[in-house]
C-alpha cells in the first residue's frame, strides 16, 4: 500500500468520450483507477487529521492501519476491491469533514474514526488472516463493510464488539459469522453484471450515517434488476458494459409514488446509486443510467476543473423544484443528457414522451448554463460537446399526442418554478396597480423579478405524472379520475381536465379558484395552460409571468379579471427565467 504510482492519464479518446457524455468500458476502467487514488488520498488525510483524536474504547488507529496493510500484502486484489467500495468513500469523506469541523453528527467521534477497524477486519477476513480486533457497534449492529452486519443486542447505542478469525472460524461478539444474528450483504446478479445490494452499511445513504435496515428479501430487487439489465444491454450494449464495470452497489430505499422515483449519488462514493424501489425494470434501467452519469462526471471533476463559482447564484433546473447552483445544474445537464439518450431508444408511448420532454429540458438548461461566467474553458467545451450531440435530436419527429403532452409538462414546470421562486418588486407592483389600466401595456416590459426561493405545496411534476399515467396505464388512469389526489399527491380534478384535453373545463375551474381567493401558483399556471390551449392570448402572458400576474391581482383587489391580466402581460416583452 506504499507503492509509488505513475500519474493518471486519460487518452484523447476517453477524454473526448467523457466530454460528450459517454465513456466506454476502457474509459470507465481509467476512472476507477483515478478514483482509487482519490480514495487513498482521502483516507490518508483522515488518518493524519485523526492522529490526536481520542480512540475511545477502540484500539489506536495505527493498529487498524497495520491490519489493513497486512491484509493488502496477503490479498491485494481483494483488499483493493474493498477500498473501492463506495461506502468507504462516504465514510472517509464524512469523517474527515467532522475532524476538520465542517460537518457534524450525533455519533461519538471515536466511532466514526474507529470505522477503520471494521474496514481492516473486513479486509483481513477477505485475505484469510488470523487476527483479533474491536470494531464499533451502532445501535446494536456491528458492520463489516461489504461483508455484512451482526446483531449485537442488549448494549448501549454506542459500544464495541470483538471480531476474531482463526482457522476459518470468524466471530463477532462471540457469535459465528453466518450464524444467528448475521445479515450477509446481498448481491444482484445478471448475465454480465453483479451489484451489491447495500442495505446495511452505516455510510451507504450518502448524506448522513445511519443504521442497517436489512431487507426481508432481495427477490423483488433481483427480479427488477434482471429486467433492467436486459433493457440496458438491448438499448446500448457498450454503455451497459461500462455501467457494469463502474457501478459497485445499489442502496435500496422504500418505494415512492408511481412515476416519482427517488435516486441519488455522490462524488465521494464512486460506483453507487441510492434508488427507491422502481416501478419496473425500465424505470430501474433509466435510473441507473442517470446516476452513473453523475458518477462519471464526479470522477472527471476530480481530475479537471469545469467551473469556479462560489455557489451564490442560483439557476432554474428543469428536473428540480428548487433553484440550483452552477455545479448542481452542470451535474443535472450531464445526467439528463444520458437519460435523454436512453429514452431515445425506447419506442413506446411513455418512452417517446420521456424523450421529447428531456431533450427539450436538457437543451434549455444547456442554453441557460452556457451563459454563466463561472465556467472554465473546459467547462464551456463540455457544454458545447453535449449541445452538439443534442441538437440533431431536437429535430427528430414525435407524434402529435406526444408533442402536446411534452409541451404541457415543459410549460407547466417552467411557469410553476417562476411562480414559486421569483418575486416582483413590491414598489413596482404598487405603482403598476395605481396606474392601472392606463399604463398597463408597459407592465411586463419593465418587470425585473428577484429570485427568492419559495416552498412548494406539491411537486412541480404533478401534471407530468398524470400524463405518464395516461400514456403508460390508461386503465389505471381511469381509476384515479374521481379522486386523483389519493393516487398522485397534490393532484386536483382540474389537472385531470388539463391532461385529457378538457381545457375549457380546466379554465373555468382554475379561474373560479383564483376569484374566490384560492389562487396558489398551481392555479395561476393551470389557468395559463388552459387559456393557451383554448387559443386565448392570456395563456402566454400568464405562463411567461405567473409571479407578476398573482402579485398584481392581489394588489388590484378585484379591479382586474385574471384573464384580462394575462392578456395585458402577453403584450409585453417575454422574460427569461433566472
Amino acid at each position: 500500500m506504499h507503492q509509488t504510482a505513475p500519474p493518471h492519464v486519460l487518452s484523447p479518446r476517453s477524454f473526448d468520450q467523457l466530454l460528450g457524455g459517454g465513456g466506454g468500458p476502457e474509459t470507465v476502467d481509467v476512472l476507477r483507477e483515478t478514483e482509487r487514488s482519490w480514495r487513498l488520498l482521502v483516507v490518508r488525510a483522515l488518518l493524519d487529521a485523526a492522529a490526536t483524536a481520542p480512540a475511545g474504547p477502540l484500539p489506536p488507529l495505527d493498529e487498524g492501519w497495520r491490519l489493513l496493510s497486512r491484509a493488502w500484502s496477503a490479498a491485494a486484489r481483494e483488499v483493493e476491491r474493498l477500498l473501492s467500495y463506495p461506502a468507504v468513500g462516504m465514510w472517509s469523506a464524512h469523517t474527515l469533514r467532522r475532524l476538520r469541523g465542517t460537518a457534524g453528527h450525533d455519533a461519538p467521534l471515536w466511532a466514526e474514526t474507529g470505522h477503520l477497524h471494521a474496514l481492516a477486519a473486513s479486509a483481513a477476513i477477505h485475505a484469510g488472516l488470523e487476527f483479533r480486533t474491536d470494531v464499533p457497534v451502532r445501535y446494536g449492529w456491528a458492520v463489516l463493510p461489504a461483508l455484512g452486519a451482526m446483531r449485537v443486542p442488549g448494549g448501549p447505542d454506542w459500544t464495541v464488539a470483538e471480531v476474531s478469525a482463526r482457522d476459518g472460524d470468524v466471530r463477532i461478539a462471540g457469535r459465528r459469522l453466518g450464524g444467528p444474528g448475521w445479515h450477509a450483504a446481498a448481491e444482484l446478479r445478471a448475465d454480465g453484471c453483479t451489484l451489491l445490494l447495500d442495505d446495511i452499511d452505516p455510510y451507504r445513504a450518502l448524506r448522513t450515517p445511519g443504521v442497517p435496515e436489512p431487507l426481508d428479501s432481495a427477490a423483488q430487487w433481483q427480479e427488477l434488476f434482471g429486467s433492467a439489465w436486459e433493457i440496458l444491454r438491448a438499448t446500448d450494449p457498450d454503455a451497459a458494459r461500462a455501467l457494469a464495470d463502474g457501478l459497485v452497489s445499489v442502496v435500496p430505499r422504500p418505494r415512492s409514488e408511481r412515476f416519482r422515483p427517488h435516486s441519488a449519488s455522490s462524488g465521494d462514493a464512486f460506483g453507487t446509486a441510492v434508488v427507491s424501489v422502481p416501478d419496473d425494470g425500465e424505470q430501474f434501467a433509466s435510473t441507473l443510467v442517470h446516476e452513473f452519469q453523475h458518477n462519471k462526471l464526479s470522477a472527471f471533476m476530480h481530475l479537471f476543473t469545469l467551473y469556479e463559482d462560489p455557489g451564490a447564484r442560483l439557476y432554474y433546473a428543469p428536473w428540480r423544484d428548487d433553484p440550483r447552483p452552477l455545479g448542481g445544474l452542470l451535474q443535472g445537464v450531464y445526467a439528463f443528457f444520458g437519460v435523454t439518450a436512453f429514452w431515445r431508444r425506447r419506442d413506446h408511448p411513455l418512452g417517446r414522451f420521456e424523450y421529447a420532454l428531456w431533450r427539450a429540458q436538457t437543451a434549455h438548461a444547456l442554453h441557460t448554463i452556457s451563459r454563466s461566467d463561472g465556467l472554465t474553458d473546459l467547462g464551456r467545451r463540455l457544454l458545447a460537446e453535449l449541445a452538439g450531440r443534442l441538437e440533431p435530436w431536437l429535430a427528430e419527429p414525435v407524434d402529435a399526442r406526444t408533442r402536446v403532452a411534452a409541451d404541457l409538462a415543459i410549460a407547466d414546470h417552467r411557469a410553476t418554478w417562476r411562480a414559486y421562486h421569483l418575486r416582483p418588486d413590491p414598489g413596482a407592483v404598487r405603482a403598476h396597480a395605481a396606474a392601472w389600466p392606463h399604463q398597463a401595456r408597459s407592465v411586463a416590459r419593465r418587470h425585473e423579478p428577484v429570485l427568492v426561493a419559495g416552498r412548494p405545496v406539491r411537486g412541480f411534476d404533478t401534471r407530468a405524472v398524470l400524463l405518464r399515467w395516461l400514456l403508460a396505464d390508461p386503465a389505471g388512469f381511469e381509476r384515479l379520475r374521481d379522486d386523483p389526489g389519493a393516487t398522485v399527491s397534490g393532484a386536483r380534478p382540474e389537472d385531470i381536465d388539463l391532461v385529457t384535453g378538457r381545457t375549457a373545463e380546466a379554465l373555468r375551474a382554475c379561474h373560479a379558484r383564483i376569484v374566490r381567493g384560492e389562487g396558489d401558483p398551481e392555479s395561476w399556471v393551470g389557468l395559463g395552460l388552459a387559456a393557451r390551449a383554448e387559443g386565448d392570448p392570456a395563456g402566454e402572458g400568464l405562463l411567461a409571468h405567473p409571479e407578476l400576474a398573482a402579485a398584481l391581482y392581489a394588489e388590484l383587489d378585484g379591479r382586474a379579471d385574471p384573464l384580462e391580466l394575462g392578456r395585458v402581460l402577453a403584450s409585453g416583452a417575454s422574460m427569461t427565467v433566472a
